[in-house]
């Protein structure tokens, strides 16, 4: 798998790290989606589809961030990944909203926007304040 990364790496220019994290990020979301879809199938409500697929989903991410991308399993950092995490969706939908005011009516196209800037905020967050190696 590290050759898939450096290969990536070679043919990005973006940092190892940064590719496992978007990688593992993409793994995340996609079992996150497929927990909610698998709640919704067996009958949940769709408010309790989301808030059990989000529970699930960030302690899923708290234990794949920090054991393939940021090497650190210490499981006294959650509440910081909470707060992150937290910290994201405000970011997500205040550009959201930034992005509405100025003119931007597709809402895919400011969701696109808004992911790939609250990624890379993530990204440094969650390297520097929830996995950060003493």
């Amino acid at each position: 798998m590290s050759r898939f990364f450096h290969f990536l790496h070679m043919l990005t220019g973006l940092p190892e790290e940064f590719i496992r994290f978007l990688c593992v990020g993409a793994v995340n979301t996609a079992f996150a989606y497929g927990l909610y879809a698998g709640f919704i199938f067996i009958g949940f409500h769709y408010a309790l589809a989301v808030f059990f697929s989000t529970v699930i989903g960030i302690l899923f991410s708290f234990k794949t961030l920090g054991k393939w991308v940021f090497f650190n399993t210490d499981n006294r950092r959650l509440w910081r990944f909470f707060a992150v995490y937290a910290g994201g969706y405000l970011l997500n939908v205040g550009i959201l909203r930034l992005l509405t005011l100025i003119g931007l009516k597709n809402l895919y196209f400011a969701g696109l926007i808004s992911s790939f800037a609250v990624a890379l905020v993530s990204f440094f967050l969650n390297k520097y304040v929830v996995f950060k190696q003493k």
